[in-house]
């Protein structure tokens, strides 16, 4: 059985990171998206084991100090973890994994797999002001929340020189094409 890849995806808060990634598995099922845990509340329409595994503080602390994420963060505010066992069993499995984690995330889990095993995607919006426009339309977030998300965003982006591809979210359609592109190309 040939080993799977680890495909990480990371964008800036609203650049349509979650809906290139859905719209990617919808084109190709035999990718598997990998769930992350969290300490955050869960949004409207969200489900406990299908968008992430939403748990209290106490439990993720348990899990970082067992050493059980194979990265976590603190990102607004909450922390966000990916499981170790679960990624790593779907790539002995021969899977193609997509982790949609912070940058934070990425450079933590680019430390831990060889080239050949692992694929960074960096997802940028067409301008700050346009993923000003976004955020403030989803109406998810207080105005100070988004404003707080555009100066992350540009500290985020200034990271994606150190990434292996950074797709440009102007075109949805575009962008989807372009994401699958790269993940059939790196296997």
């Amino acid at each position: 059985m040939t080993r799977g890849h680890l495909f990480v995806i990371s964008a800036p808060s609203g650049t349509g990171k979650t809906s290139l990634v859905k719209a990617l598995i919808e084109k190709d099922p035999t990718i598997m998206l990998s769930i992350s845990t969290t300490t955050r509340e869960p949004r409207a329409g969200e489900v406990d084991g299908k968008d992430y595994f939403f748990v209290k503080k106490e439990d993720f602390d348990k899990q970082k100090d067992n050493d059980e994420f194979l990265e976590w963060a603190f990102v607004y505010g909450n922390f966000y973890g990916t499981s170790a066992s679960l990624v790593n069993a779907s790539i002995n499995q021969g899977k193609k994994v997509l982790l949609e984690i912070d940058w934070q995330g990425a450079f933590q889990i680019k430390e831990k797999y060889s080239k050949n095993q692992l694929t960074l995607i960096f997802i940028v919006p067409p301008s700050l002001e346009h993923l000003k426009k976004r955020l403030q339309e989803r109406g998810q977030d207080k105005n100070n929340v988004v404003l707080e998300r555009l100066a992350l965003a540009e500290e985020e982006m200034e990271k994606s020189t150190d990434f292996d591809y950074i797709i440009m979210n102007d075109d949805f359609d575009s962008a989807v094409r372009e994401l699958h592109q790269i993940v059939n190309r790196s296997i």
